[in-house]
């Protein structure tokens, strides 16, 4: 038996007034994921605990099958695992992004999707502007997304400092988020400040301005954490697992489970992701893999923007160049199960995350259980037979269902 999740992040969504009350997957074209919604089984799934912040950290650690109310430490540790960065004593790992800040708000939170190939010279030039002070560190990623960590004797405290992602507060005073105490909380806001003088004179960011980009003129630091102790994915499930993903996030929670990171070219973790690769090399991994993980970005980018139509556009993307990739192909590894989840909800009208249950969908090749739900969306499912499921329990309902 193969198994096959699907995560298309941020996929659901509320009713919207511009789509007559229907929310973007009742209005997709999605036939792929409707056709095994027929033959199988729905309902929802609760990915992100009572109490945690609905990220992606959380929701996605928890379909990989380990419950954060055991496992989870920050998000940035997960961010840093998946780039092979060396985690010292004392260390808080932040995620960094570049962000555009104007009038002491944060303007747009990925500094206009800056390019990768921009922000690593940025970071490597902040190293060199702060190259006096050892206790610190940046670490380039992908676009906007990056590593800071911080060494201090007070690591416990500076964990749970509250910090904020920055594309929860747009358009808000940041110097409210930034009450942090200790020496340690007055030197992490200096930092940022004065990455702030320093990039808004550097030569990208002019050249940014020019071409009609924002800049990315500040820092934000953020899901701070200390390393955390997982357990191996191979040896919980006694499956050989693999997650496929262009965010680093991602693999950086299959890094410290032991899940096998499959680096997908062109898999970009935006709108304008290769959705036929990842299909492709997901086939063609479970040729030596019982257990593979897709997650698709483009639907959450999409939502945080409030991009109605490049949301729909992603949702039918995922359905016809991911499933419909696999399911050409897919039935030469014998019997196998589908399902088909989002992390979280990320609302067109919100712009952000919520911490609501989310519909699922799974099919098993096997066609010995099927329920009356013929389409896959947050209305259809409620007539379901699965029920309200709980994140962390889905690998093992898969393989012992």
């Amino acid at each position: 038996m193969k198994y096959i999740i699907l995560i298309g992040d941020g996929m659901s969504d509320l009713p919207l007034d511009e789509l007559d009350g229907k929310t973007p997957l009742q209005v997709s074209n999605k036939p792929n994921i409707d056709k095994l919604t027929k033959k199988g089984r729905s309902g929802f799934i609760q990915n992100v605990p009572k109490g945690y912040t609905p990220g992606s950290d959380v929701a996605n650690m928890s379909i990989f099958g380990f419950n954060p109310e055991k496992y989870y430490s920050g998000r940035g540790p997960l961010e840093a695992g998946s780039m092979g960065i060396n985690i010292k004593e004392n260390d808080v790992i932040f995620r960094c992004n570049f962000v555009f800040e104007e009038d002491n708000e944060i303007k747009d939170f990925t500094a206009d999707h800056i390019s990768s190939k921009e922000a690593e010279i940025l970071i490597n030039d902040l190293n060199n502007f702060f190259k006096n002070n050892s206790n610190f560190k940046f670490y380039p990623g992908v676009s906007y997304r990056h590593v800071f960590i911080y060494n201090s004797k007070n690591q416990k405290e500076i964990a749970n400092y509250n910090t904020m992602p920055p594309h929860d507060i747009i358009g808000e005073d940041i110097s409210k988020y930034m009450d942090w105490p200790l020496k340690d909380g007055e030197e992490l806001k200096n930092i940022i400040f004065k990455s702030k003088d320093f990039l808004e004179n550097h030569p990208i960011n002019k050249e940014r301005v020019k071409k009609g980009k924002k800049p990315a003129n500040m820092i934000w630091l953020w899901g701070q954490g200390t390393k955390p102790s997982m357990d191996d994915f191979n040896e919980t499930y006694n499956k050989k697992g693999g997650i496929i993903t262009g965010v680093d996030l991602l693999k950086g929670i299959g890094t410290f489970t032991g899940l096998k990171v499959i680096n997908v070219p062109g898999a970009t973790g935006y709108l304008d992701t290769d959705y036929k690769a990842k299909g492709k090399y997901a086939l063609d991994n479970l040729k030596d893999l019982d257990i593979v993980i897709i997650h698709v970005e483009a639907p959450d980018e999409a939502g945080h923007e409030g991009n109605l139509k490049e949301k729909i556009k992603a949702i039918e993307m995922i359905d016809k160049d991911v499933l419909g990739t696999i399911l050409n192909d897919v039935e030469k590894y014998g019997d196998y199960k589908i399902a088909i989840l989002p992390d979280h909800p990320t609302p067109i009208d919100l712009k952000t995350h919520t911490n609501d249950k989310v519909p699922i969908t799974i099919y098993s090749s096997l066609e010995d259980d099927i329920d009356e739900v013929t389409s896959y969306d947050e209305e259809s499912v409620k007539k379901g037979s699965l029920g309200d499921m709980i994140g962390h329990n889905l690998i093992n309902f898969l393989i012992e269902k």
